[in-house]
């Protein structure tokens, strides 16, 4: 048996790098000399500009629940616009142009300031005090 008559191995063992000057691989180890790429690793994702994370602003608290937005007050003399026994509810103030449609979200609450005139059926969030005065001119709240 000789040397050229051996099976060659399937797989070569890769070359180390940076293991002496003899071995073909040491000193710079192929990263040349010197510079950003000789030093240490680039990631893979790097742009030069700030991470997106880096960008976003800072969001604090457990699970960064969102702060509630306040309920939108009305007064019970905006509520004198409306016909003797009508059923006022979110879809009337809007029609009305009493509300805006974006702040349904937020939510409505009629709170005593001024007076109603009329007997109103309410179908929203109402104050203590603007239910008595409601149910004073004969209105309901449901």
């Amino acid at each position: 048996m000789r040397l050229h008559e051996l099976n060659k191995l399937k797989t070569k063992s890769k070359k180390r790098l940076g293991r002496g000057l003899g071995s073909g691989k040491g000193k710079t180890a192929g990263r040349g000399s010197k510079g950003q790429k000789a030093r240490g690793k680039i990631p893979a994702t790097f742009t030069g500009t700030p991470a997106l994370f880096k960008k976003l602003p800072l969001r604090r608290g457990k699970g960064n629940p969102k702060i509630p937005a306040k309920v939108i007050p009305l007064s019970l003399s905006k509520l004198n616009e409306f016909r003797e026994n009508v059923t006022v509810d979110m879809q009337k103030l809007i029609d009305q142009g009493i509300i805006k449609a974006k702040d349904v979200r937020r939510g409505v609450k009629v709170v005593a300031g001024g007076e109603v005139s009329k007997a109103l059926i309410l179908e929203l969030a109402v104050s203590k005090e603007a239910r008595q005065q409601i149910e004073k001119r004969g209105g309901k709240v449901r």
